[in-house]
């Protein structure tokens, strides 16, 4: 019904009332009159809340569009910005000529995560009800979009092998490495929303040689291996780090496959050193210095044999603290937390500290990642395999699921790989 409409059939609806009053004999015409007056007010107000209501519903729609299309721009824009857009938007969906003085309130906040808050507030005419002194009803309308509440923690074990060197492999891997790290870059709305360790892998792992006054240090075969008639300083040390105990002690069967603290009594459960000359590029902590890990990727060399399980234990090792990593920073409350390990590698197993087999040390490496699964941490596993090795069973099962075992047979596949991983990782932390 429109205004002008329903404004004259209620002006007639009061004329012939007052005729009805004033006429001889209309007595009881009249008292008919004053029965029918409240059943059509009452008509009247429910005609006036259904406008109303249906004003409300349509502001409702406006603002939930509005702040779902908001949100996917809230963290590039700035504050004028992001009002502006969202004002644009809400009045090109908000049409209803009966509302006026309609207003929007646009907040974008990063806290817990980041959210978009949209209310909207306007006053729709009424026809019948300012009879009864009521010439308004105001409406109203809010929504709110989360998105980010998961914070990721991500360990980048990349293989730095000798075997790199051929097929142009070293080079596709910083090149999908440095990509996959803008990724998760371009997924934190706010320092600290993503952290992201790098471990590169040999035969052995590099802790730093800046770490040499550790406590955690089992000196033993360094000392052995680095003097004569006097063992050389430790200042001396390249940094380089062989796998933990695995015979002997409490728990030694099983340092290095876990993530056990070091104990200065139990030799076995410290992180021995050695000074292998094809050490790579030392680990890098949890940080989100993007720039820098960039450049350190691009330092990577090709060097040494192959020992998957001392980078996946030192890529765990890297989310929970221990060794050369420092505690990871306190998780906040207001998120959920995902950590992921993403092990690339371009060979089978061919040498650790303790065995020259393959099948002894997939055994020790199964250990790991039975473990690092059990402690609620998600592994990625990539087979780089252009020298017709067989599928590593080993790796596939590994993986936290079939979908996150690839099985590549071309080092340009890493690129494209390494981005499906980021992908699924930027759509898990932007999740809404």
């Amino acid at each position: 019904m429109g205004r002008s409409h329903s404004s004259t059939c209620l002006a007639r609806f009061l004329h012939h009332v007052r005729r009805l009053f004033t006429a001889d004999g209309a007595n009881v015409t009249a008292v008919f009159a004053l029965t029918l007056v409240p059943t059509l007010s009452s008509v009247g107000a429910a005609v006036d809340y259904s406008r109303a209501n249906s004003a409300r519903t349509a502001l409702q729609a406006a603002v939930d569009s509005t702040a779902l299309m908001i949100s996917k721009q809230a963290a590039s824009m700035t504050e004028t910005e992001l009002k502006n857009k969202a004002s644009a938007y809400f009045f090109a969906m908000f049409t209803r000529p009966e509302a006026f003085g309609t207003t929007l309130t646009t907040t974008y906040t990063t806290s817990g995560g980041a959210q978009v808050y949209i209310k909207a507030t306007s006053t729709v005419k009424t026809e019948f009800m300012r009879v009864m002194g009521i010439p308004n009803v105001s409406i109203s309308a809010a929504s709110t979009v989360k998105w980010g509440n998961t914070r990721l923690r991500v360990s980048l074990v990349l293989d730095n092998t000798g075997s790199m060197s051929s097929s142009n492999k070293i080079t596709a891997l910083k090149t999908a490495t440095k990509n996959l790290l803008t990724q998760l870059q371009n997924a934190a709305v706010t320092n600290g929303d993503v952290y992201v360790s790098i471990v590169p892998f040999a035969r052995n792992v590099n802790a730093g040689s800046s770490h040499y006054n550790a406590t955690w240090i089992d000196w033993t075969s360094w000392d052995n291996n680095n003097g004569s008639w006097a063992t050389a300083s430790h200042d001396t040390w390249n940094g380089c780090m062989t796998d933990r105990g695995n015979s002997g002690g409490p728990h030694a069967s099983n340092y290095d496959t876990n993530v056990l603290p070091p104990d200065p009594n139990v030799t076995a459960s410290l992180y021995p050193s050695t000074q292998d000359s094809d050490c790579p590029e030392p680990v890098v902590a949890l940080n989100y210095n993007w720039l820098d890990m960039k450049t350190m990727v691009d330092s990577m060399s090709p060097g040494g044999n192959t020992n998957q399980g001392i980078g996946l234990v030192w890529g765990w090792l890297s989310l929970v603290g221990g060794g050369p990593f420092p505690a990871p920073p306190v998780m906040d409350a207001n998120y959920t937390y995902q950590h992921v390990i993403i092990l690339l590698t371009d060979g089978m197993n061919t040498e650790n500290r303790w065995y020259t087999s393959q099948n002894s040390i997939d055994s020790r490496q199964q250990m790991t990642c039975t473990n690092v699964k059990a402690a609620g941490m998600v592994i990625y596993t990539v087979q780089v395999n252009t020298g017709n090795d067989p599928m590593s069973t080993m790796l596939k099962n590994c993986a936290s699921s079939p979908d996150k075992y690839f099985l590549l047979t071309s080092s340009d596949q890493m690129v494209a790989t390494f981005q499906q991983i980021g992908t699924a990782l930027s759509n898990l932390r932007l999740a809404y």
